[in-house]
């Protein structure tokens, strides 16, 4: 009974952090277009090796990359895993650069047998972040600039996922799983032009929706201590549900005359599926070697046919788009390592060390510009004590720009804590 109130009570705060949990983590211009920025539900520890996870199959991490590796949890185990992440971005264009600062409580999950055979998983987790906030001066139809009137374009938000997962093993060597979403979450896009009457148009995009992701894990003994594993995912394509809306401010003369607040003309309130906005199919094979559980390499392969889906763009006030979000296929390629010297021995022949890399061409087009990102890592894990905690401790370099033009050039510095922590929950049971 203990056991069931203690995923009870992890599910309450996966509620209660709705809303709190993913605000601001990342900052780029380029999250302006389409649902923003994806994060391929990498926690800390595969962060360290590159963000590899579709044939990972360890039922010391919770892998929610593939829900096919929730089989591998310890029968009497109870895993939770919670991500941090600090990030530092550098941005340049044509000689002019800036910083931005982000980061914030990144996921929350859980892990738990069922039987012997079968194990799952809740957790809450982004799908994509936006954040981004730019300006310039308005120019004439002869290019002179206006000095008296600006624009200033900002965004935030993004989708996030509450899911609840199952694996099992129906065969020895075969493992399959799901894991069923709930994605909710506002992206809001700003564009405020200064002038004598300045004016605020704000739309937004509130998705209320649901997801599905399909895994399969088969694991080939190879000799003893050596071990090979396929992994697969697929997400089908569908249709977004929610609501779309902008809402315009006149900021200098429509105020309100008991509050002096300024007054909201809402336009345009649509649904999603009935605008188009949709996603399309999702596939990610991966290949993990594995030998005596203290040395695993792994390389994935993962693609996502946005080119046929849509996104309609986003509008200004009077219903005309500003720019229309180009979209193309969005593929990764990654691969990753990790080491532990001694399962048992010294303090430092127990961690863990990580190291990986990626690639990355994005779904977004910026005019004939595909969106590129190239990324490296290492880590560390670190056990406790008492065996019971580990705390992963990575860094990551990232950098983003787009091809073939040189327009914002991005580079990331991210450092990524998580902390895994178990619990022998049938076993005191027992013991009691």
């Amino acid at each position: 009974m203990r056991y069931y109130k203690k995923i009870t009570v992890l599910a309450a705060l996966a509620v209660a952090a709705v809303g709190q949990m993913f605000a601001q983590n990342q900052s780029s211009p380029y999250s302006r277009y389409g649902y923003g920025l994806f994060s391929d539900y990498a926690t800390s520890a595969q962060r360290n090796m590159g963000g590899v996870g579709v044939a990972m199959a360890d039922g010391r991490q919770i892998n929610v990359m593939n829900p096919a590796s929730y089989a591998a949890t310890d029968s009497l185990t109870l895993h939770w895993d919670i991500g941090l992440d600090l990030t530092q971005l550098k941005s340049s264009e044509e000689g002019n650069s800036g910083k931005a600062f982000g980061g914030g409580l990144n996921y929350l999950t859980l892990q738990f047998p069922i039987t012997k055979y079968m194990g799952a998983s809740i957790g809450l987790v982004p799908y994509t972040t936006v954040g981004y906030s730019f300006g310039n001066n308005l120019k004439d139809d002869d290019g002179t600039v206006q000095t008296s009137q600006s624009t200033s374009v900002s965004g935030y938000g993004g989708i996030d996922e509450l899911y609840i997962g199952l694996g099992a093993r129906p065969v020895r060597g075969l493992t399959l799983g799901a894991n069923f979403s709930y994605q909710f979450g506002t992206i809001v896009n700003d564009q405020y032009v200064i002038s004598s009457t300045s004016t605020l148009y704000e739309q937004k995009i509130q998705v209320r929706d649901w997801n599905v992701l399909l895994g399969l894990q088969y694991t080939q003994r190879l000799a003893p201590k050596h071990q090979l594993t396929f992994g697969f995912t697929y997400s089908p394509k569908k249709d977004f549900h929610g609501r779309t809306w902008g809402v315009k401010y006149d900021m200098s003369g429509d105020v309100s005359s008991t509050s002096g607040a300024a007054k909201p003309d809402t336009i345009a309130n649509e649904r999603l599926q009935a605008m188009g906005y949709s996603k399309p199919n999702a596939y990610a094979f991966g290949l993990n070697y594995n030998f005596d559980q203290r040395f695993s390499a792994e390389v994935d392969f993962s693609m996502q046919q946005w080119s046929k889906a849509t996104f309609p763009g986003l509008t200004n006030e009077d219903g005309n788009v500003m720019y229309q979000t180009r979209l193309d296929d969005r593929w990764r390629i990654a691969a990753g390592v990790q080491y532990v010297p001694r399962m048992r021995g010294s303090y430092l022949q127990r961690v863990a060390y990580r190291l990986g890399g990626s690639y990355t061409r994005d779904y977004l087009m910026i005019g004939d510009n595909h969106l590129k990102e190239f990324g490296v890592s290492c880590g560390f894990g670190f056990p406790t004590v008492a065996q019971k905690t580990v705390i992963n401790l990575g860094f990551e370099y990232k950098r983003r720009k787009a091809y073939p033009a040189s327009l914002v050039t991005e580079n990331y510095f991210n450092i990524t804590l998580g902390i895994n922590f178990k619990e022998f929950a049938f076993w005191k049971e027992k013991i009691r």
